[in-house]
């Protein structure tokens, strides 16, 4: 058999499908630690840790590198499964003439191409929500806090020492540190920033080319915001609800997905042993339940902790 005959047979093609698949599940492991951020840490400590993970995810050059991997993981695995199961189709569209498919195979393995097209549906639709803004657009802003402090001055008239409360604006930059970008008009309340960036987390001084330093671009209040909450001067979206509950919906469809594509995928590569396929299928069904069950509580948890 010639090698184009080899990547274009069924069987090249069911053993892509599960290469491709069990690298997916890995992603699936280390973007939903990196999520966990978001519930387990709290104010500005839980902002700017995940804002920090978001920058080394996006500047590391193995794990750009492993993005782009996925990236076209996801792309193969989705073409490759609408192509076998357009060929099963056509080679029988007739069906048998007696077919319980209820008792040849399980639920979730009948419905594999479906609950498959829901699951890259919401992927698109979550990349556009958070992905794209990240990486493409400039609507993410840069990771401020407003700081309350006590200005001390002198009355020009009497000459005695006076004290004001002002809110002095600060930017978190790649070095660890709060730099003063501005402050906020103690009379009409609106932000007064003092610098200009580039590029959005480029910061320079006013009047200049000079490069103060890079911060960080917020993220963490855009998560917060999609799904409820009204942080640092934006407004809260006001279909968080809809968005937590389809949110759930796909967790639900991902995790029956996983229930069959998980174990398929080692019985595919032809990894069957009586003494640890057992195992696969157990470690499979846990995974297929815990981490989609994972993803869906941190969005509810996000929404309903305001």
């Amino acid at each position: 058999m010639s090698k184009s005959a080899l990547l274009k047979s069924s069987i090249a093609k069911k053993y892509w499908m599960a290469l491709t698949g069990l690298f997916l599940c890995l992603f699936l492991v280390g973007h939903l630690l990196g999520n966990l951020q978001l519930v387990l840490k709290t104010g500005e400590e839980g902002r700017r840790a995940f804002n920090e993970y978001a920058y080394f995810m996006g500047h590391n050059i193995l794990i750009k590198i492993m993005a782009y991997v996925t990236y076209i993981s996801i792309i193969f695995h989705a073409v490759d499964g609408f192509v076998l199961t357009f060929k099963n189709k056509k080679a029988r569209p007739q069906g048998y003439a007696y077919e319980r498919a209820d008792k040849n195979s399980k639920l979730p393995s009948r419905y594999m191409a479906i609950l498959g097209t829901v699951v890259l549906v919401f992927i698109c639709t979550h990349m556009a929500n958070f992905w794209w803004k990240q990486k493409v657009t400039e609507k993410v802003p840069l990771h401020y806090v407003r700081i309350e402090k006590d200005q001390q001055g002198q009355n020009p008239m009497t000459g005695e020492l006076m004290s004001q409360k002002m809110t002095e604006i600060s930017a978190l930059t790649t070095m660890g540190l709060y730099i003063p970008v501005g402050y906020v008009d103690p009379e009409t309340g609106e932000d007064v920033v003092q610098i200009k960036t580039k590029n959005v987390t480029d910061i320079y001084a006013p009047d200049s080319e000079l490069k103060l330093a890079e911060g960080y671009k917020d993220l963490h209040t855009v998560v917060m915001n999609f799904f409820g909450h009204e942080l640092n001067g934006y407004e809260t979206n006001d279909l968080a609800w809809l968005a937590v509950i389809l949110y759930t919906i796909s967790m639900f469809v991902l995790s029956f997905h996983l229930w069959h594509g998980f174990a398929s995928a080692f019985q595919t590569l032809g990894i069957n042993h009586k003494r640890y396929t057992p195992f696969i299928s157990i470690f499979g069904k846990a995974f297929a339940i815990l981490v989609p069950l994972a993803f869906a509580i941190i969005p509810i948890l996000i929404f309903f902790n305001k």
